[in-house]
């Protein structure tokens, strides 16, 4: 299931490279990702879990945790699993939150990515920082995800899921509309 975010804020069409507004030459290839956003705690004590990684400046990033699509997954498959590999935890898609699309330079190349984003709710496992491409992982509450996030795409992916948060109980027995 693909959703588009209702906050243009959330999704970057034809954008170039993050934060140039240009689109870099070579051929362009097209390439898919899927992650979320995991969430636990009683409704008035919501947490997410972000993972940081250094950029080339020295500085942390925190980010949402996503990842290549797989052959024969699907995109909430990928979500789930991204998030286990890339955080220690397990997670199940609650809903999606839609996707953003930039451009980016890779070995002479054009990467056209498009990345799709789930609302998912913690299930089990201990944050850890294991994977390679991740410096930190850490649980953040809710009300400072928009602070907390590096790039304004996810920023806008935070504020929908804060806003599908006011309508859906991510208790232990599932995903129910409040």
């Amino acid at each position: 299931m693909t959703a588009t975010p209702p906050d243009e804020q959330a999704t970057r069409r034809g954008g170039g490279r993050r934060g140039t507004g240009r689109r870099p030459g070579g051929a362009t290839v097209r390439e898919t990702s899927a992650g979320g956003l995991v969430v636990r705690g009683p409704d008035h004590q919501l947490e997410a879990a972000l993972i940081g990684r250094t950029d080339r400046r020295g500085r942390l990033l925190w980010s949402l945790p996503k990842g290549h699509v797989e052959e024969g997954e699907t995109l909430e498959q990928t979500a789930e699993r991204e998030v286990e590999e890339e955080t220690g935890i397990r997670g199940r898609v609650l809903a999606p939150l839609g996707e953003v699309e930039f451009f980016f330079a890779a070995e002479g190349r054009t990467i056209r990515k498009t990345v799709h984003h789930f609302l998912l709710r913690f299930v089990d496992g201990e944050l850890s920082d294991a994977d390679h491409e991740v410096t930190e992982v850490a649980w953040v509450p809710v009300d400072e995800l928009v602070s907390r996030l590096a790039h304004p795409d996810e920023r806008g992916i935070a504020r929908i899921a804060v806003a599908t948060l006011g309508g859906v109980d991510v208790g232990a027995g599932g995903a129910h509309p409040v």
